[in-house]
């Protein structure tokens, strides 16, 4: 379950409301569209009810997603939602409940009152932690995890110090009692929360200047005017090669795939060739298709774990050689909603799912490596019924 952010806009001062995982906010009252980029986490913060206090904000990890697992000679998932303390103390509950889905959060802004504790755990430990918990019941050793789809950021609970006793400043009430005179060492604040501060990007596209055109949660922006795609990073809009692969009919609908060339150590996989004998695919080959370069497929849009999986390796196998073009449809377009940077964890699940003899290659996955040699984004035609959609 996901929880609603309230954020001002930067425009007019509106209140608006977002789901957990919107990245473009569109004020209702001014009309003005943004895109909401932050370093490294989107931080949140609890409402308080103790507004004359000295607050001081704990963090906790929260991560939310499925989790593919290989283990054995399966492929397996689970879903993963947990929020955990991301410092080491005795003090602090380690875990916030259903709060945050039950109340509106906020972003923290550079007006926001208080200290911050350091967020000094690791995610990748704690998340590691949390994986180990989920695939104990699982058969087999687990010889890989992937994150697919997942949302990361840090929640923090403000708390106050008053007469030996810390309180949860949410419900104003005392969660420890200890000697007078603690205090929060200096060493366990942070000293610079403006690096944190949302970004809010004009949806303009930087080559032409038009209106960029996206859903609520896109990773991949597009733009009409010039045929062209873009992604945030590093607080600004970069470009993302594309092609689509021309399509008919009324009810086509372009559906996006990413599509991440690659080597592959630990097994060798240099070309599509390689990718079919290590596999054991029944397929035969002509030598142009064997030759050319290897490249992973992977749904580039949350959906079903089962039929994520199942897309990316249909997708992967048939390696589609259809021409493409670099001209953005005038139909119906499905946003790109997963980053690439997920779709790269996708590969080695997608590897381990598309073996036809898994006892030979299941056990050589933990010393597989990716070198990506190029990426893009493909818009692949479909036809859409009232109950699904057949890739045409």
């Amino acid at each position: 379950m996901g929880f609603t952010v309230e954020q001002e806009c930067p425009q007019c001062g509106a209140p608006i409301e977002l789901d957990e995982t919107d990245r473009i906010m569109l004020c209702p009252y001014c009309g003005v569209k943004n895109f909401l980029f932050a370093p490294r986490f989107f931080r949140f913060l609890l409402p308080h009810k103790a507004p004359e206090r000295d607050i001081i904000y704990a963090p906790y990890l929260r991560v939310k997603g499925n989790v593919f697992f290989c283990h054995g000679i399966n492929v397996s998932h689970r879903f993963l939602d947990i929020t955990r303390l991301g410092i080491s103390s005795k003090y602090i509950p380690v875990s916030l409940g259903v709060r945050p889905q039950a109340m509106k959060l906020k972003f923290i802004s550079p007006d926001t009152r208080g200290s911050f504790l350091k967020f000094s755990a690791d995610p990748k430990e704690m998340m590691a932690k949390a994986v180990k918990q989920r695939s104990c019941s699982l058969p087999g050793r687990l010889l890989h995890n992937a994150f697919i789809g997942e949302t990361i950021s840090l929640v923090y609970l403000p708390l106050y110090i008053d007469k030996g006793k810390l309180f949860d400043a949410v419900l104003n009430r005392p969660v420890q009692v200890f000697s007078e005179g603690f205090h929060f060492s200096e060493d366990s604040i942070e000293k610079n929360t403006r690096r944190w501060r949302i970004m809010f990007l004009a949806t303009l596209c930087p080559g032409c200047g038009w209106n960029l055109q996206g859903e609520k949660d896109s990773a991949v922006m597009i733009c009409r005017n010039c045929d062209s795609a873009w992604e945030a990073s590093e607080g600004k809009f970069v470009q993302v090669d594309f092609s689509v692969v021309p399509g008919s009919g009324n009810e086509t609908v372009y559906l996006p795939f990413w599509k991440i060339s690659v080597n592959v150590s630990g097994v060798e996989i240099n070309s599509f060739g390689d990718f079919v004998r290590v596999t054991n695919q029944p397929r035969i080959l002509e030598k142009k298709i064997a030759d050319q370069d290897m490249s992973f497929w992977c749904p580039a849009f949350r959906i079903r774990p089962g039929i994520f999986l199942n897309l990316a390796r249909h997708a992967t196998i048939s390696q589609d050689m259809s021409k493409t073009v670099k001209t953005l449809p005038g139909k119906s377009i499905f946003p790109a909603t997963l980053p690439k940077t997920e779709a790269l964890q996708s590969m080695k699940v997608t590897l381990a799912s598309s073996a036809m003899n898994k006892t030979d290659l299941f056990p050589l996955l933990p010393k597989v490596r990716f070198k990506i040699k190029a990426s893009m984004l493909v818009f692949m035609p479909f036809s859409e019924t009232p109950v699904s959609y057949t890739h045409l």
